[in-house]
């Protein structure tokens, strides 16, 4: 249906252009890009020609409008495309630019391939409205206002890149002797060739290989980490391992990872291996031997036994669930892509390896560097990096080791100024991939383009030590307000008063302005030097001039975090009654007034919260962690303890003092729990074990057989002992006068 548009010279010039093209390709076996600019339709026209006769078979296209009998998927899907090849593909900007989908769809295309990028008038796509602005817009903003600065960044990379030929709508074609060339510096990097064991791809692979079998055959307790870039074949090296494991007769290997998508290509890997095993999408069967998936939240619900848990993309999961897993599980290989899309691996390498050297002697690190896909010093490889800031990378250790909260400054950043400062850029971008496991490229295009976003940095002598950014947030009319607290309206990108009014009943939350922050971010070498709390100090002044009324964050819970914002004075006022599937983390919200009315709703917000948390203790937070649960009950604690009248004591007083069962007595030492566990000084007044105790036994109402598991006792008995070691300092502070007299005498018997 194209054809007519081009005249025959027209349509053998595309096909000359495009042959020179795969050639110098595949004479380097690096990949090359074709530019085609202009409207639709004539870019669509513009590839299918450019394709014909190119001998070129898998070839995706990557676009809302294709011709007909073509290869065509959505952005959405382009996940399906991990750990897989094709020959080419086309990626058609019109339908809008996902950078996501972009960096996983390119990862695929092998060595001697091609791209074809479609794209509007390379002057004028900075303000086309790409259909991606959907996905950023926020109330009260309009489409309209979702800038266009990415895009002017990413024209301004295109136009200067290595190996990118242009051909733009009524600007006829470059000769093909530039096209051969295109500036490229052919790598003389030898092919990935065949190992001789015939199934792996290069000497890292086969290095990786052994490494995984080695922690099944060697000491218990010795995990190996395998580190890439994509098209290195980290992938098939777990595949591979498994197959082999499975093979000389382990019974079970379990693979998990933060999706099912994710880990694909290792099963594909395994399989092709293994061609006599039974094989669905999530179970490898071979003569009762199995390899499996499984969640990263299941497996921390519940123990699944395994002769071998192998992790990939670990960069995508919280440090904190690998923490868990890494206890579980005495054989376990991870693997994760450094510069990647399901997660970031420098910051994994930093928090990880720290819990790995705290935690195990003799752990392994492999990075396999030799690329499989294609030749060292491909070209577009390089683009995609540069492109989607994949290669960011914080303020240099030895600029920043001096930063202090006296010697900084803070300022909030012009976007404008930003998106042409590509060093500031990338330690900002660089520093929010270290501080956070699941930065990906889309918030590249989010941070510079969103109009509800405020971004303020620290600096050091001019380089970036912190950074946080912000979504502004609420402001709606009553009858919106109403339909977000009914449930029937769920407004994009507005956390904090959907959160509060939809979770918590608090009708009036949308109804009022607030920023949230969604990043904060420290740089390593200066943490726990006070520059994150001085930041957020700044940030208060600021935003209180603004007419904000309410300041706040979400976030996975940890004990860490959760004193960070304590020290702030932010309090919580919701914790997610689930965990993330694949978090493993319940997600905690936090509140700071600004304003009158901010003050109102985070007084009720916690009233709330602390009247309804010791039920979800007992129900869908019967799992939490007991430190965690004790760091919730005293953040912003109630200042005195429930009231217990005459005849509660006395039972109190008889199981703690006497031989009294627990069973009589929950009512009133469920009192007593709930009212002193919140005060600051029960703190000092328990030890560990005892706050636990109280815990898991009184509020979360756990078996007798449950709580001596998690207490690390033997029993019943034990328990017992322990919940009467907790009461006792709690009577003797908390009761009257009288209470006190009692037990010092009931102690003397």
């Amino acid at each position: 249906m194209y054809r007519v548009y081009f005249s025959f010279q027209i349509l053998d010039n595309f096909r000359k252009i495009t042959a020179a093209l795969v050639t110098a390709a595949k004479a380097s076996y690096q990949r090359r890009a074709l530019v085609l600019s202009g409207d639709q339709n004539w870019c669509l026209q513009a590839a299918q020609a450019s394709l014909e006769g190119a001998s070129l078979e898998r070839v995706p296209w990557i676009s809302a409008s294709a011709p007909e009998k073509v290869w065509k998927l959505e952005a959405a899907k382009a996940h399906q495309f991990l750990g897989q090849e094709v020959d080419a593909l086309v990626f058609n900007a019109h339908s809008g630019f996902d950078l996501d989908a972009f960096g996983i769809i390119t990862g695929a295309i092998r060595g001697g391939g091609l791209l074809l990028l479609l794209t509007p008038p390379l002057e004028s796509w900075p303000s086309f409205p790409d259909p991606e602005h959907a996905r950023i817009v926020t109330f009260p903003y309009r489409i309209t206002d979702v800038t266009g600065r990415f895009i002017e960044r990413l024209v301004r990379l295109i136009r200067g890149a290595e190996g990118m030929v242009f051909i733009e709508q009524e600007k006829g074609f470059p000769r093909v002797q530039q096209v051969t060339s295109a500036n490229i510096r052919i790598s003389d990097s030898p092919l990935a060739d065949k190992e001789e064991d015939g199934e792996c791809r290069t000497a890292d692979q086969r290095r990786a290989v052994e490494a995984i079998v080695k922690v099944v055959t060697g000491q218990r307790r010795r995990p190996v980490v395998l580190t890439s870039d994509r098209g290195r074949g980290k992938s098939a090296a777990l595949g591979i391992g498994a197959a082999r494991l499975l093979q000389r007769g382990l019974k079970r290997i379990i693979v998990t990872g933060p999706r099912l998508d994710t880990v694909v290509p290792l099963f594909r890997h395994a399989q092709r291996l293994l061609p006599q095993a039974s094989v669905s999408r999530t179970v490898l069967t071979l003569h009762g031997a199995r390899l499996e998936f499984a969640a990263p939240d299941a497996l921390i619900r519940t123990l699944q036994p395994a002769d071998l848990l192998l992790v990939d993309e670990a960069a995508a999961l919280p440090t904190p669930l690998l923490e868990q897993l890494l206890q579980r599980y005495p054989r376990i290989a991870f693997a994760t892509t450094i510069h990647g899309y399901e997660g970031t691996g420098r910051g994994f390498a930093l928090r990880f390896h720290k819990v790995l050297d705290e935690r195990t002697r003799g752990w392994k690190a492999l990075r396999l560097e030799t690329p499989i896909r294609w030749r060292s010093g491909d070209p577009l490889e390089h683009f995609a990096f540069q492109a989607l800031l994949l290669n960011a990378k914080a303020a240099p250790a030895s600029a920043v080791a001096l930063a202090r909260p006296e010697n900084t400054l803070v300022e909030q950043l012009d976007r404008e100024v930003l998106v042409k400062d590509e060093a500031t850029l990338s330690e900002l971008f660089g520093l929010l991939v270290l501080a956070h496991y699941q930065t990906r490229p889309y918030d590249l295009r989010h941070l510079l383009d969103g109009p509800n976003l405020l971004v303020y940095v620290m600096r050091y002598r001019g380089h970036v030590v912190a950074t946080a950014l912000l979504a502004l947030e609420g402001g709606f009319d009553e009858e919106t307000a109403r339909g977000i607290w009914e449930g029937c309206i769920r407004p994009h990108g507005h956390l904090l008063p959907e959160s509060l009014a939809a979770h918590l009943g608090l009708a009036q939350a949308p109804r009022l302005r607030c920023a949230r922050i969604m990043r904060i971010a420290v740089h390593p070498t200066v943490q726990n030097q006070g520059l994150g709390s001085q930041l957020v100090g700044i940030l208060i002044k600021a935003l209180s001039a603004e007419n904000l009324d309410y300041l706040g964050s979400s976030f996975g819970a940890t004990e860490e975090l959760l004193r960070f914002w304590e020290r702030l004075d932010f309090l919580p006022v919701r914790l997610s009654v689930k965990r993330g599937a694949t978090s493993g983390a319940h997600s905690a919200l936090v509140l700071y007034p600004l304003s009158n009315s901010g003050q109102a709703l985070v007084k009720v917000a916690r009233h709330r919260f602390q009247t309804h948390l010791p039920h979800q203790l007992s129900d869908p937070l019967r799992e939490l962690e007991p430190p965690l649960a004790a760091c919730f009950l005293r953040c912003g604690g109630q200042a005195s303890p429930l009231s217990l009248d005459r005849q509660d004591w006395c039972d109190v007083l008889a199981f703690a003092f006497g031989r009294r069962m627990y069973e009589v007595c929950i009512a009133p030492i469920w009192k007593l729990a709930c009212g002193a566990l919140p005060v600051p000084e029960s703190e000092a007044l328990l030890r560990e074990m005892e706050r636990n105790a109280l815990i898991v036994k009184v509020l979360q109402k756990r078996s007798w057989r449950e709580a001596a598991a998690v207490l690390e006792l033997s029993g019943r008995v034990q328990v017992i002992e322990a919940l009467r070691q907790a009461l006792r300092p709690l009577v003797l502070h908390f009761g009257s006068e009288a209470v006190r007299r009692e037990a010092e005498r009931l102690r003397e018997h």
